[in-house]
């Protein structure tokens, strides 16, 4: 019996087998991360691209869009602005740029006014004749998109977390 002992114990054949078994969980949980990773660093950058286009879309919009600084809610411009963001395009068809962008209101729309002397473009060039008195309109664009994990998916963890971008633009005018 001793010796059909020891005959197991050196026998060599389905080491392989056991060493594969144990590494397999760990080397697919770093292929499936690293496959998060990209999707989610991705995702952000469509979500960045997003809301740049949208800030320069509403900046080229006519001053009369922005009379009094303030974007006028509901309106036009903000909801074209919103699509442009969520869509790529104005009239809001096609497809949205990621699956959990479902919904406009996502995306908001504000504008400040600057309104201190210090700069050289208050009151100058095309600021001059704006309706609110040469003060400078600047648009913000910011936007909240949820990203749904792909271990989320899998029931694996948290299911989703949120995607943030903003970004500004002074408005010139059409």
């Amino acid at each position: 019996m001793t010796r059909s002992l020891a005959a197991l114990i050196g026998n060599r054949r389905g080491s392989a087998a056991v060493e594969m078994a144990l590494v397999l969980p760990i080397l697919l949980f770093l292929m499936c991360g690293a496959v998060e990773a990209g999707n989610y660093f991705l995702s952000e950058h469509v979500v960045d691209k997003a809301v740049r286009d949208a800030a320069r879309y509403a900046a080229r919009l006519p001053f009369a869009d922005y009379s009094g600084c303030a974007v006028p809610s509901p309106g036009d411009a903000e909801t074209q602005t919103q699509r442009v963001a969520r869509f790529g395009d104005p009239d809001g068809t096609g497809n949205a740029r990621l699956v959990g962008w479902t919904a406009d209101s996502m995306t908001t729309v504000t504008i400040s006014c600057d309104t201190s002397t210090g700069h050289s473009y208050v009151n100058n060039g095309i600021y001059a004749d704006f309706p609110n008195g040469g003060e400078v309109p600047v648009i913000t664009v910011t936007a909240t998109v949820p990203y749904n994990t792909f271990f989320g998916w899998l029931g694996l963890g948290s299911a989703s977390l949120s995607l943030y971008a903003t970004s500004q633009a002074a408005v010139i005018g059409a």
